[in-house]
């Protein structure tokens, strides 16, 4: 998958006006997250996010301090946001598995919103956990774990979900299952996040026998 050319690009070495600067981090940060989600975040440098937005590689500090900056703001504005939807969805207090039904629809929104953010997350978190300037990396992906364990236990309690599983392990197996969606699904493909989500649950709750 390549990159996307930019909606605009600007001369090379042109400065960047104060009117546009909240839309060029934008472009900058839509470049830089395709690039670290195809290519790896290692292997990206400054100066290749610069050639595909079409700017100098010394433009993008008008903006960015570092490539490090770039990252923290791309997994910052998809965490917290996620954290709070899942959050969100635990304190209407539907029942657990409604309220399960939900997360998972919300897991799969997420990949046909911003599959990038989503690939590099998935491709990063375990060299980051031991980067002290990402821990909070590590500490939603704990908060949001722990809102699936009391969803799903609260389950086994009501006798909606088998009190049989080890909850932990069945929230491994639906958040794996999940999240590597990203690897296939694609947005603006033939199937909608709610088609995928709804098989999901289909194979979730009746098997496929």
């Amino acid at each position: 998958m390549g990159v996307a050319k930019p909606r605009e690009t600007v001369a090379k070495g042109e400065p960047a006006g104060s009117g546009a600067k909240g839309g060029r981090r934008e472009q900058l940060l839509e470049v830089a997250v395709e690039l670290f989600a195809t290519k790896g975040y290692a292997e990206t440098t400054m100066r290749d996010i610069a050639d595909a937005t079409g700017i100098l590689a010394g433009s993008i500090y008008h903006h960015f301090a570092s490539k490090e900056a770039m990252l923290d703001e791309i997994l910052r504005g998809f965490l917290i946001p996620l954290h709070e939807r899942f959050a969100a969805v635990e304190r209407e207090g539907g029942g657990p598995r409604e309220t399960l039904s939900e997360l998972i629809r919300i897991s799969f929104s997420c990949i046909h919103d911003s599959p990038h953010a989503v690939a590099v997350y998935q491709n990063e978190t375990d060299n980051l956990l031991r980067q002290e300037a990402f821990a909070y990396v590590g500490e939603h992906s704990a908060r949001i774990e722990q809102i699936w364990l009391r969803v799903l236990r609260a389950g086994q309690e009501s006798g909606a979900i088998r009190p049989d599983f080890d909850a932990k392990v069945a929230y491994l197996f639906i958040r794996d299952a999940i999240w590597s969606a990203v690897r296939w699904y694609r947005p603006g493909g033939q199937l909608r996040p709610e088609t995928v989500a709804d098989q999901y649950l289909d194979l979730l709750y009746g098997g496929l026998v």
